[in-house]
């Protein structure tokens, strides 16, 4: 049975021990004073208007909590990195899920791009804004590109996916 790791900074609920949790993608909340966790995207979306975060430019990165207390796991031969899933949030707070796609794999639900790079290319190329919802739009044309390069690379008896290969 799992134990409690921390309680969530928000709603004060138990956040389990091998449980995923949510923090902010803000270098801030992420700092040992504040250190953030959150149980879930509903929690993590109350903070944002206290900490005063632009909505446009923060996240929920998913998160799961050690099985093992952090004191106990540096003995331990060394601590594994967390798996992280970024989920970006639009500034209405409502988390939408991702697209249907046609094969479930891990990455599904998963922002594809660098965010970062898409707004500064975006903003130096014409000096507009660019919309968390944007990055939704390009992972989905960008799994549909793959897909298709895949199919391509199998048709041809390949197992690799080669620039010829994308539509």
């Amino acid at each position: 049975m799992a134990g409690i790791w921390r309680r969530c900074s928000s709603c004060k609920s138990e956040i389990l021990q091998g449980t995923p949790y949510y923090v902010c993608s803000v270098s801030t909340c992420q700092q040992k004073r504040t250190n953030y966790a959150f149980c879930s995207v509903e929690c993590w979306d109350q903070h944002i208007p206290v900490e005063r975060h632009r909505g446009d430019s923060v996240s929920a990165n998913e998160k799961r909590a050690p099985m093992v207390d952090e004191s106990q796991e540096s003995v331990s031969t060394g601590p594994n990195p967390p798996a992280q899933r970024r989920t970006i949030v639009t500034s209405g707070g409502a988390n939408s899920a991702p697209p249907p796609s046609s094969s479930s794999t891990s990455v599904d639900g998963e922002i594809l791009v660098v965010a970062s790079k898409v707004k500064k290319y975006i903003s130096d190329r014409s000096g507009m804004n660019t919309s968390a919802s944007a990055f939704e739009g390009l992972t989905d044309r960008i799994r549909w590109l793959c897909d298709k390069a895949i199919e391509k690379a199998r048709e041809d008896g390949r197992k690799t996916v080669m620039d010829r290969d994308i539509p």
